[in-house]
């Protein structure tokens, strides 16, 4: 078993991990070490467990919207009624998530 160490908004962790996937498990830190600093802003304070989850719905809801626009794609041979019905379905459920989101974020920053 490897291990990395990793900088996430200014702290750092050792972090256990398959041989050979190090360099991507660095790799991924660093994005969310980005959106640590993107949320933290100029001043750099906001509370690093609140901006870790911040950080955390920020990255999930991008990997919600790929999830979602891969299923979009219609499958082969479904008809344009089917295919509108499914669109539909996949609209309200991203409603329902932001809506979520929305809820969850107005929590963390009340707290």
């Amino acid at each position: 078993m490897a291990q990395v160490t990793v900088t996430i908004g200014g702290r750092t962790y050792d972090i256990a991990c398959g041989e050979g996937e190090e360099e991507r498990i660095v790799g991924l830190a660093a994005h969310v070490d980005g959106k640590v600093r993107a949320l933290a802003g100029p001043s750099g304070h906001a509370g690093h467990p609140r901006l870790l989850a911040m950080a955390s719905l920020l990255l999930a809801d991008e990997l919600w919207e790929l999830r979602d626009s891969a299923a979009a794609r219609p499958p082969a041979g479904e008809n344009g009624d089917e295919a509108e019905k499914a669109a539909e379905r996949r609209a309200a459920s991203i409603l329902a998530l932001a809506e979520r989101l929305e809820r969850l974020a107005e929590k963390l920053e009340a707290s």
